[in-house]
């Protein structure tokens, strides 16, 4: 007996991709960019410019900055990670919100998505 996902999916006349070798890769690729960055990134925050009341450094704000982005390389990585662990538990490529495959061409520029472009949209507007 089918579920109703794959009765929908059939329907619409799509049929279900399985996740490749080459997604795979490819998150495996970019989480270890991502590491090597977060470790740039970590370097660059050991030292904290020092500055008083009415002083100030404009090696602060590159430190700030740099702090930020730590911040969205984290998340990157826990988006990377999460992924890889989806591909593992058969999930990859199915849309957290409603259930349909994620579109081939979206998951090939973002890899790590976790919503198809019609839930994506929804939610950013």
């Amino acid at each position: 007996m089918k579920s109703a996902d794959a009765s929908n999916r059939n329907r619409r006349g799509k049929s279900k991709k399985q996740p490749t070798q080459e997604h795979q890769a490819r998150l495996l690729r970019e989480l270890a960019e991502a590491r090597e960055e977060l470790t740039r990134l970590e370097r660059k925050l050991e030292h904290r410019p020092d500055f008083g009341l009415g002083q100030g450094s404009p090696d602060i704000y590159e430190w700030e900055m740099n702090l930020a982005l730590r911040k969205r390389v984290l998340a990157k990585i826990a988006s990377l990670e999460d992924a890889l662990k989806s591909l593992d538990e058969g999930d990859y490529g199915i849309c957290e919100r409603c259930g349909e495959q994620i579109e081939p061409e979206r998951l090939d520029i973002l890899p790590d998505t976790t919503l198809c472009i019609r839930c994506a949209q929804r939610i950013r507007y």
